[in-house]
């Protein structure tokens, strides 16, 4: 019997059969060819077709299962669409296979051409993604290789400290201070040639004699660590006219090009970074190693009734006081309701949503990014966070007008701001 290759079919049937009963092979086969014998007429008879190549071979998968069999009827054919319909139409007249009653369903009529198709198009973009990739850059590839190369080899070692240093110091006018030699790299790379670094918290001399000469813009990281940097370079006496400051929690060395830009066109004048640092320190937060500030002691030089000599039971009793004379705002059911179920949808993300006064959420961001987006955002209502709540968070939100902040648990002392916090447990 003439066999059909694979390859010359351009048609294939699938079909289902199901049998009442256990089945083998030789039974379909024997039933497709005895039940569809004379009923299309000479011309479209399956043994005459699979001898003259244009039906190929009939393949037959079957499965056994509680006394039943089903399985699928895979015919090539590479007669034209009508016939190969005529072909599928008469497998479904099949009503017994071997001893068992049986039903036979033609569930699609595949066009192999359209799957060489598909394939060829699929093969076709790994290939010209493979050929791109080792072909040779155009030629902006190529400059800016070149260019990334050249501004590598333009690190320095100025002065008797060897600082790593771009190579336009001497002839700039302004010079931009970084800390490491990683940092000088990036600018670098970005085209920024009038940079140098510290080379540790050790403030060399060299770069006090600079910053008496050239008009300095300190570029700082985003953490606390880049105002470590700043409060000793004061310290030492070296003449800093701007600072500028990374993204918050980055660092200068692995910020994009953009991000650099937009910190130097932001630089502030030194004066103001000062009057930062003094705010911070002046909220509690940690430098240098030394213990908090307490939230109360700015807050014992003001009230006119308190007495000279303060015991720590009266400067609860004044701390008492004054919360009730700036109640917390009261959560409702409702904002309640809301908080627990976004709080439990954020389980295990790390990050905060943001919502407005009728309980829209606005947007849902990183945790590490709520102090940038709190200061850039006015219409705050609540902050609801997988994480918790410190003093520096809740004292930025305040001055933000922000509500509420909910999180997991919570670091801040009732009284210690106007703010609202809550907690999982506080919320029903």
């Amino acid at each position: 019997m003439g066999k059909i290759s694979p390859v010359s079919a351009k048609y294939i049937i699938n079909t289902k059969i199901q049998a009442e009963g256990i089945i083998e092979k030789p039974d379909v086969i024997g039933a497709i060819f005895g039940q569809t014998e004379g009923l299309l007429g000479a011309e479209l008879e399956l043994r005459e077709l699979q001898s003259s190549g244009r039906v190929g071979r009939i393949e037959v998968k079957l499965e056994t299962r509680g006394g039943k069999t089903t399985g699928e009827i895979i015919i090539p054919s590479s007669l034209d669409k009508a016939e190969t319909a005529i072909i599928g139409a008469a497998l479904e007249t099949i009503q017994r296979i071997g001893p068992c009653n049986s039903k036979v369903k033609v569930e699609r009529i595949e066009d192999v051409r359209v799957l060489k198709r598909t394939f060829v198009v699929e093969r076709a973009k790994e290939l010209l993604k493979e050929f791109t990739s080792k072909v040779l850059p155009d030629s902006q590839e190529i400059t800016d290789e070149v260019a990334h190369s050249v501004r590598m080899m333009e690190v320095v070692e100025y002065g008797e400290s060897r600082l790593a240093a771009g190579p336009a110091i001497d002839e700039s006018e302004e010079l931009i201070l970084v800390e490491g030699r990683a940092d000088v790299l990036n600018l670098l790379k970005q085209g920024i040639k009038n940079v140098i670094a510290l080379n540790g918290t050790r403030i060399p001399q060299t770069v006090v004699e600079l910053s008496k000469k050239k008009i300095v813009t300190l570029f700082i990281d985003g953490d606390r660590g880049g105002d470590l940097i700043l409060k000793g370079l004061i310290d030492v006496g070296v003449e800093i006219d701007f600072v500028a400051k990374a993204s918050a929690g980055k660092e200068v060395e692995e910020i994009t090009k953009k991000e650099i830009f937009k910190a130097l066109r932001g630089k502030i004048a030194l004066e103001q970074a000062k009057l930062e640092l003094e705010r911070h320190d002046a909220n509690g937060i940690r430098t240098n190693g030394a213990r908090p500030v307490s939230n109360y002691q700015p807050r014992e030089r003001k009230p006119p009734y308190a007495p000279p000599q303060r015991t720590a039971y009266q400067r609860k009793e004044t701390t008492y006081q004054r919360k009730e004379t700036t109640p917390e705002k009261k959560v409702t059911k409702a904002e309640s309701g809301k908080f627990k179920e976004l709080l439990d949808d954020l389980l295990g993300t790390r990050g905060a949503y943001l919502l407005d006064g009728k309980l829209n959420v606005l947007g849902k961001i990183p945790s590490t990014e709520l102090f940038s987006t709190i200061r850039n955002m006015n219409n705050i209502y609540a902050i609801v966070l997988d994480g918790f709540i410190d003093r520096s968070l809740a004292i930025t939100a305040e001055k933000s007008g922000i509500q509420f902040l909910v999180a997991t648990h919570s670091k801040v002392r009732p009284g210690e701001t106007k703010i609202q916090t809550l907690i999982s447990s506080d919320l029903k």
